[in-house]
C-alpha cells in the first residue's frame, strides 16, 4: 500500500470560521503556517463537543494518491461522506499489458498468487487473438471473476479532516495493515491533532 499527499489547504479559512459563531477574531492568535494555542485550544474544545460543533474541521481538506488492493477498497468504500475518489479504472486498462505479482498485495509465499496471474494472463493472451466480440466478451468477464482482491488499483482522493477523525477512531485496532498503514500517515499529515485528538502541548485553561 501507497499513499502520496498531494494537497492540504482550508486551515486559514477553517480557524476564522470556526470563530464566526461568538465573534471572537480578535483572540485569534494564528499567524500563516502555525496555529496558535489559542486557536488550538479551541478547536479541540469543538472536536470533542462533536462534529455538529466542530465544522471547521469539515472545511480543511486533503488530497492523497492511494494505491491499494482491492479488499481495502471495499471497506474505504464504507466512507462516503467529507470524501471523494476518483479511481484507475480496472475495466478499461486490465487488458492492456500482462500482469506481474507487483500488482498485487502480498506478503509471504506468493506461489498460489503466481498461479492465478499465469491464468489470467494466458486467458489475456486468448482475448487478443479472437476476433469475435461475443468470445472476447465472455473471457473479460471471466478475468473479472478471478482477479484476485489482492489486485492493486490507484484512487486520487480527497478527505475533510473531520473525515479522517472519524476514519482515525473507528480503525484503530483493525486486523487489516493497510488500516495501520493509513493511521500513520494520518499522524503525518498538517495539525494532525486536530484528527487524532493528540495535542502537542499541555494547553492551559484559561485559553479561548
Amino acid at each position: 500500500m501507497q499513499i502520496k499527499t498531494l494537497e492540504v489547504a482550508g486551515f486559514h479559512s477553517a480557524l476564522k470560521a470556526m470563530r464566526n459563531p461568538l465573534d471572537s477574531w480578535a483572540k485569534s492568535d494564528s499567524s500563516t503556517g502555525r496555529v496558535g494555542r489559542k486557536d488550538m485550544g479551541l478547536s479541540d474544545r469543538l472536536a470533542q463537543a462533536g462534529p455538529e460543533h466542530a465544522k471547521h474541521l469539515r472545511m480543511i481538506m486533503v488530497y492523497a494518491d492511494i494505491t491499494a488492493p482491492r479488499y481495502w477498497w471495499t471497506e474505504m468504500d464504507t466512507y462516503r461522506i467529507g470524501v471523494e475518489k476518483v479511481s484507475c479504472s480496472t475495466m478499461h486498462t486490465l487488458m492492456r499489458r500482462e500482469l506481474t505479482i507487483d500488482d498485487f498485495e502480498h506478503n509471504g509465499s506468493t506461489e498460489t498468487l503466481q498461479k492465478t496471474v499465469n491464468i489470467i494472463n494466458g486467458m489475456m493472451v486468448m482475448y487478443r487473438t479472437v476476433n469475435d466480440p461475443e468470445t472476447k466478451k465472455s473471457i473479460w468477464y471471466e478475468i473479472i471473476r478471478i482477479l484476485p482482491q489482492s489486485f492493486l488499483q490507484t484512487r486520487t482522493c480527497m478527505f475533510s479532516y473531520q473525515a479522517l477523525r472519524n476514519i482515525y477512531r473507528q480503525r484503530e485496532g483493525h486486523k487489516l495493515n493497510e488500516w495501520h498503514v493509513f493511521r500513520i500517515w494520518i499522524e503525518l499529515l498538517p495539525e494532525s491533532w486536530m484528527i487524532t485528538g493528540k495535542l502537542p502541548e499541555m494547553l492551559s485553561d484559561e485559553m479561548e
